[in-house]
């Protein structure tokens, strides 16, 4: 069964002056200020289309490897993962690294990499994120 998952956002004024709210209206579990500033500078409490994709994408690769894992018989005590979506303005985003690290009880670091790579390749946000570069670094805890 196919889901739909919605966000809105309502932006006032011009790119660079302009500010708007981003509403994670599914959940409903919150609205977010955003802003060029924020987006391009410091965030200063704002959050920005590029912080939202490294929620999105260490959270579909978490599951994912989790599931991979399992799968394989030796399911992860806790795996911890960092997404770093870099955004360089007049480009756009320019890549994105994967930071995770597992405890998973009876797994050598070698096969922890290989189901960390196999994670990255079929997670559904990497496949949605394809057009970027996205690199990991792996290592059991």
């Amino acid at each position: 069964m196919a889901t739909t998952r919605q966000a809105h956002t309502v932006w006032e004024g011009n790119l660079i002056e302009g500010k708007g709210v981003v509403s994670l209206d599914s959940s409903g579990i919150g609205e977010y200020p955003v802003s060029w500033p924020a987006r391009s500078e410091q965030a200063n409490g704002k959050t920005s289309p590029e912080e939202l994709i490294a929620a999105a994408h260490s959270s579909c690769f978490s599951m994912a490897l989790s599931h991979g894992l399992a799968g394989a018989g030796t399911p992860p005590t806790k795996l911890e993962t960092k997404a770093d979506v870099t955004f360089q303005p007049g480009t756009g985003i320019t890549g994105i690294h994967l930071t995770v690290e597992g405890t998973v009880p009876g797994l050598d670091e070698a096969d922890f990499v290989k189901a960390a790579e196999d994670a990255k390749a079929n997670c559904p946000v990497s496949q949605a994120l394809s057009g970027t570069t996205i690199t990991l670094s792996a290592s059991l805890a």
